[in-house]
């Protein structure tokens, strides 16, 4: 995969930026996240103390694929706070960022948080101990950035977490207490962090899961693989992202749902256009409940 920032950078070069790091209208910090998936939890945790803009926002939009234009080069310039995934995932951020060095601008690197290397699975948002990792790392951003702030940032840590997430730390709870060691079928490396956090059995070989993350063509042997799971009925759930369904995803979920085996999806990114992170991942928690029940009779 090539993604073309260059021109955005040349563009810049020529027509300059302003000051890297400049602060927002209001006096607020002017934070920008390369996916909005971090980008929603930054704006909860920040409060009216932040203006967040998240690079990545539209639903469909690949995240690995994506082509930064001018107007995401200038805002990354200007930011105080820049927080990008990591571990491959978004490569165009970092050098947005090493576009415009600024001393005083605070990074967060999803990655570093989480001390997943290069090579390791990318999703992290989809890891709830990350995503309450990810919650500690903004806050002392903020703290650091804005100390004489820093109460009114624990406050919002504390309610976002208390309040905001309180259904989905239940539903990730709930479901990991009765459906712990379920044999569940995937169609991409994505949902990987959120089985092992729920204690579920992922049986669909991780060479599959990688291949189709990454645009590749499964081995003939992993789809046979793949297959049998499905059509002898090894799995009680099959999950597949909604955003990437190639031939062999759609034909796998066709195979699911003619063995009555229950299909939940999954998205890449926050579905609908404008939902929280919680919203976003309390539906899709909800509807993975909903088949595992179905799928066990539990």
């Amino acid at each position: 995969m090539i993604v073309r920032v260059l021109p955005v950078l040349l563009t810049l070069a020529l027509a300059g930026c302003g000051a890297a790091g400049s602060a927002s209208s209001g006096g607020r910090l002017n934070v920008v996240a390369a996916e909005n998936s971090w980008g929603s939890i930054a704006a909860q945790v920040g409060g009216d103390r932040v203006h967040v803009t998240s690079i990545v926002h539209k639903p469909g939009a690949d995240p690995h694929q994506y082509e930064p234009t001018a107007a995401d080069a200038r805002d990354m310039a200007e930011s105080q706070l820049a927080i990008v995934n990591g571990v491959g995932y978004d490569p165009w951020a970092p050098k947005l960022i090493d576009a415009n060095p600024d001393g005083s601008r605070v990074v967060i690197n999803a990655g570093d948080v989480a001390g997943v290397k290069s090579g390791g699975n990318p999703h992290l948002w989809y890891s709830p101990g990350v995503v309450h990792k990810m919650i500690d790392s903004m806050t002392a951003a903020y703290k650091k950035l804005d100390p004489r702030h820093a109460g009114y940032y624990d406050t919002q840590r504390t309610h976002f977490r208390t309040n905001a997430l309180a259904r989905y730390d239940s539903l990730i709870a709930g479901i990991r207490a009765r459906y712990a060691g379920t044999p569940v079928g995937a169609s991409e490396s994505i949902f990987e962090p959120l089985a092992q956090s729920l204690g579920l059995r992922l049986l669909t070989p991780a060479s599959f899961l990688n291949a189709v993350s990454e645009g590749a063509e499964p081995t003939a042997g992993d789809k046979a693989e793949a297959d049998k799971q499905v059509t002898q009925r090894q799995i009680r759930v099959w999950v597949f992202n909604g955003q990437n369904a190639t031939p062999d995803v759609q034909r796998l979920t066709s195979e699911a749902r003619a063995h009555d085996i229950p299909v939940a999806t999954i998205t890449e990114t926050l579905t609908p256009e404008g939902a929280t992170f919680q919203r976003w991942q309390v539906a899709q928690l909800q509807e993975l409940e909903r088949a595992l029940a179905q799928g066990t009779g539990k």
